[in-house]
């Protein structure tokens, strides 16, 4: 072949450090984002705090020569994992990211997430995987039956799924740390922490058949049966028993560390005259300003190694306050779309929660799904009703009457409310739950309220009965 030259032109997206920091700073929590903020001023002469808290989180900076080059906004609706994948965010090292410094307060689902980052799965998988570690509880349990999750993943177009494909991936993530994450009930969760001991621990395999078969009964403290069945006399019964209680049936709690937190909520949720109100939360953030008396002794036109350092550090801090201003409108207009849909839930709670999905306010604030995942990640919204973080009011949708839906949060909450008003004495089974939601025109199968009561923590209409 003889080579040749050609003349193309295109186009291609470049993430340029600027657009990196806006990214970096929108996902980040209030207190990380406080964290980051103190390492600016502490490194930045050009920067200081103001003294007063206005009504944004941010100050705009003054217009002159060094922020000609600052769009006035700042474009953070990318894929951030896609084009820049190994960084170093700002007071790291190059050798590579301080995990000690990152392992804090991590969540499961960000524990969960970064294993799931460690092995190479196909993409469509991949999808699935996340959407399954999404809906792991602060316990650990699956907070959704797999057929709901099957549906709502065909709605988003991923065409031919079926639910033993989600189970095949679940397998795969309860391998996952903490053992017995994942877990569609205590059972399993169980089963997977035994599964998970040396072949030779003493009477595992009778461990195994217990929780298999006979959890109800040793609930039911029914030794008599527990022996015959397991053919085990009372000290090897103890033994067994003793290693069950050594295991975790809530593997998730060591990550919820909201006892040490302080949750500083990013958005207020008010009720004035003229109806609700979302804000942002003038304490959330100091306010940041160029410092006047250094930014007025760069003004000369010279060339020397001080000016120069003067005006990097000017067009950094601007930068910063920039993607500041632009973090706070990103996730103003990201919570008020998110409350203009779960406005029934400030007027009357739970029981009103309209399903929703990151797809819903993708499309109406014209971002990426992955952009609102990461505005409504640790960002908290103050409310009436308390503080919830934003993907709360994220759930998926049950099928109801005559074409109508129901979030599985309004089921759940549903769910407490009838059986809190049971009666002691005869309390009600699933079979008269799925009849009395269906009555309210709820449609869901007996196996899902099953599985809604479990992630509740309330035990069977039999159990229920012998505690009243």
């Amino acid at each position: 072949m003889k080579p040749t030259l050609q003349l193309r032109v295109g186009t291609q997206l470049t993430m340029t450090p600027q657009l990196q920091q806006a990214i970096q700073l929108l996902q980040l929590s209030t207190l990380d984002l406080r964290q980051e903020i103190q390492q600016a001023l502490d490194s930045n002469p050009m920067l200081e705090l103001e003294e007063d808290f206005g009504e944004t989180a941010v100050s705009e900076p003054a217009e002159d020569d060094w922020a000609s080059d600052i769009p006035d906004d700042l474009a953070t609706d990318s894929d951030w994992s896609d084009t820049y994948q190994d960084v170093v965010g700002s007071g790291g090292s190059e050798e590579g990211p301080d995990f000690e410094r990152n392992a804090a307060g991590v969540s499961l689902q960000g524990h969960l997430l970064w294993q799931l980052n460690m092995i190479d799965l196909p993409e469509r998988s991949r999808i699935i995987a996340e959407s399954l570690i999404d809906a792991v509880s602060p316990s650990g349990y699956l907070d959704v039956d797999l057929d709901t999750l099957t549906e709502g993943l065909r709605e988003q177009g991923m065409t031919g799924l079926k639910t033993v494909d989600v189970e095949q991936v679940l397998v795969q993530i309860q391998q996952f740390d903490p053992t017995g994450a994942c877990a569609r009930d205590l059972r399993e969760c169980l089963l997977l922490q035994l599964g998970a001991l040396p072949d030779e621990t003493p009477l595992l395999p009778q461990a195994k058949r217990l929780v298999r078969q006979f959890l109800e009964a040793l609930a039911g403290d029914d030794r008599k049966l527990l022996k015959r069945r397991l053919r085990l006399d009372d000290e090897q019964l103890d033994s067994v028993i003793a290693l069950i209680r050594s295991l975790d049936p809530r593997p998730g709690q060591a990550f919820d560390d909201s006892s040490s937190d302080y949750v500083i909520p990013d958005l207020l949720a008010r009720h004035s005259r003229e109806g609700w109100r979302i804000e942002l939360n003038p304490e959330a953030m100091p306010r940041l300003r160029i410092q006047p008396d250094y930014a007025a002794l760069i003004r000369r036109a010279d060339k020397s190694d001080d000016n120069t350092f003067m005006k990097q550090h000017l067009q950094e801090a601007r930068w910063l306050i920039k993607s500041l201003s632009s973090r706070n409108d990103t996730l103003l207009k990201v919570g008020r779309e998110i409350m203009a849909r779960q406005l029934d839930f400030l007027e009357r709670g739970e029981e009103a929660m309209k399903p929703l999905i990151l797809a819903d306010i993708a499309q109406v604030v014209d971002m990426h799904e992955s952009t609102i995942s990461r505005v409504t990640t640790q960002k908290f919204i103050h409310t009436p009703r308390g503080v919830f973080e934003l993907k709360y009011f994220f759930s998926s949708q049950v099928g109801g009457g005559e074409g109508d839906a129901h979030s599985s949060t309004a089921i759940r909450a549903k769910l407490k409310k009838l059986i809190g008003e049971e009666s002691p004495r005869k309390p009600l089974s699933d079979s008269k739950l799925v009849d009395l939601l269906a009555a309210d025109g709820i449609k869901v199968a007996r196996r899902t309220v099953a599985k809604y009561r479990e992630a509740l923590g309330i035990p069977s209409s039999s159990e229920r009965k012998r505690l009243a």
